[in-house]
């Protein structure tokens, strides 16, 4: 194979975890909205498919390191930056070579295998570090009797399938929960989309699953008609079907046609499944009635949403403007990792140059941390990710720095971001700043309340999607009826004897009146004795972070 082989086999691999992200999300675990292993992958993937467009080369060692290149740069997550250190190891292998065989890809994907191991501080067993490791073993057997590529990397593909059946039995919470590892997931979807094109010079196209269910497929069907909207509110309800009533679910289209547009009526023998745009959603629920009892309903203003929609694409333009590189003229600058206008401007006042946006289900890639990175003037430039899984993609800008020193501050929350930076001293060296830093972070706490992605049984906890749960220090400790009963249950919990400052962080989901309904409930149980103070995040997907010092 050359490299024209090679960027065939990356972009079929690419469109194979393109389609399957959405599964491979869906195997997260735990009930917290951060299940985004397959999209991260997959958008590390597209930004070396989308690099591999300008290279014109068939050498496989140029192709090699361009898809390394490009992944590092847009590796997003832990388990994106693992597999780009994976591709790395095929530019090494690979290097000056024009053209590879099997037993070269293996020697590549070995050492891909064994940096992904030295790049994790404790590599743990039936992750995406085994799937690699033995999808590696099991070319290594085979490519010394035969080193045809297609041959080799059908190996490759069995043995990491076997590699990933076998997840649950290192990991007992995957086992309970019936599933697999995500990330070996998503690195068996791009190896299998590779075999595609070694083995039948044939591209996995990319497409949106079509195989489910008409019930499954129900929210790909109502999307069609978001984009015009004629009535103000979009009403959607499942009604649990009582055997004793034999009324036709279709009469109940007719109704609905007669009341609104965009009519979508899907059932089963269990279930009567209903979406609708409509000025009278209270006469659609109450027609719905008549077909049995309602299990959910959500009614959504469009309108509304429309213009949030339009404010977030505004928003989200600014944001997309390149950094422009500065000059390193000052000792020490700082960037941060966080979401939400309120810590942005928060982390800006508290000394940082440049914040990243991004957090919990929105990890910033390694590129925009390094651009943030160059636009900060300063010679040693100190970067808080706030996020467990952001550290790695921070820690790789690293190397690719060459003009100014960056030092990461392992911060894995925005509390611990907080302290860190309120507890810089300018008299120390950057480096004894960075020791001290990290230290003042552990020692505050950090709680967060949220809602379930999913159904899911964690610990002890039966948990239903779209439950209200709060974590203490990551721990899933509560499920309550609402945001702020969670919150006050949570500061209850977590303060202690010794604590002096709790401050209390409020996202985008909650009003002002709900915010400071929490916070005068914890002041008034807890204000004799602790400092409260309340501050305007804007986060997403966390109606509160608490932070506990």
């Amino acid at each position: 194979m050359n490299g024209f082989d090679l960027k065939q086999a990356l972009i079929s691999g690419s469109n194979n975890i393109c389609t399957r992200k959405n599964m491979i999300n869906d195997l997260n675990i735990f009930p917290v909205p951060d299940g985004d292993t397959g999209t991260n992958m997959s958008m590390t993937t597209t930004a070396a498919v989308n690099a591999l467009k300008t290279v014109n080369s068939d050498s496989i060692g140029v192709v090699a390191k361009e898809i390394a290149s490009a992944m590092l740069r847009g590796a997003r997550g832990n388990s994106g930056v693992i597999l780009s250190i994976i591709f790395r190891g095929f530019a090494d292998g690979l290097k000056d070579k024009e053209v590879a065989d099997g037993k070269d890809l293996v020697t590549a994907l070995g050492l891909g295998v064994d940096g992904a191991y030295k790049a994790v501080m404790k590599p743990t067993e039936g992750t995406i570090l085994t799937v690699a490791r033995v999808a590696y073993e099991g070319g290594l057997k085979v490519c010394e009797a035969n080193d045809d590529v297609a041959y080799v990397w059908d190996e490759i593909c069995r043995s990491a399938d076997e590699a990933l059946q076998k997840t649950p039995e290192y990991l007992p919470v995957l086992k309970k929960a019936g599933v697999v590892d995500a990330g070996g997931m998503g690195l068996l979807s791009i190896f299998e989309g590779m075999r595609k094109y070694f083995a039948d010079g044939e591209i996995c196209e990319y497409a949106e699953s079509n195989s489910q269910e008409e019930l499954d497929n129900f929210t790909n069907t109502v999307a069609e008609f978001d984009e015009v909207i004629n009535f103000t509110y979009c009403t959607e309800f499942i009604v649990g079907r009582d055997e004793e009533i034999e009324t036709d679910p279709n009469e109940l289209r007719m109704f609905l046609e007669t009341i609104g547009d965009c009519v979508v009526v899907v059932n089963d023998e269990e279930i009567i499944k209903v979406h609708v745009h409509t000025n009278q959603p209270g006469d659609a629920l109450k027609r719905g009635l008549e077909f049995g009892q309602l299990l959910t309903v959500k009614v959504e203003n469009m309108v509304e949403q429309h213009k949030k929609a339009q404010a977030d694409a505004d928003q989200k333009s600014l944001e997309s403007k390149k950094l422009a590189p500065k000059e390193p003229v000052d000792e020490v600058g700082f960037v941060a990792v966080a979401a939400g206008d309120g810590l942005t401007q928060l982390f800006k006042d508290l000394g940082c140059a440049n914040v990243v946006s991004g957090g919990q289900s929105m990890n910033p890639s390694t590129d925009d941390i390094y651009e943030a990175v160059m636009a900060t003037p300063a010679k040693t430039v100190i970067v808080l990710p706030n996020n467990k899984n952001i550290i790695m993609a921070a820690e790789q800008t690293v190397p690719m720095v060459e003009d100014r020193t960056v030092l990461i501050v392992p911060t894995r929350t925005i509390p611990q971001g907080m302290t860190a930076m309120l507890n810089y001293d300018p008299e120390l060296s950057a480096e004894s700043n960075k020791d001290m830093m990290m230290d003042a972070a552990r020692s505050v706490a950090t709680g967060q309340v949220t809602f379930a992605a999913r159904n899911s049984e964690f610990g002890h906890h039966k948990i239903k999607e779209g439950e209200i749960i709060a974590l203490e220090n990551g721990k899933l400790t509560i499920t309550e009826k609402t945001p702020v009963k969670a919150a006050v249950k949570l500061a209850k919990n977590m303060i202690k004897h010794d604590t002096s400052f709790v401050t209390l962080i409020y996202g985008s989901d909650v009003s002002e009146k709900e915010a400071q309904e929490a916070y005068e409930a914890i002041q008034d149980k807890f204000g004799s004795k602790v400092d409260v103070s309340l501050v305007n995040g804007g986060q997403p997907i966390y109606y509160f972070v608490l932070s506990v010092e």
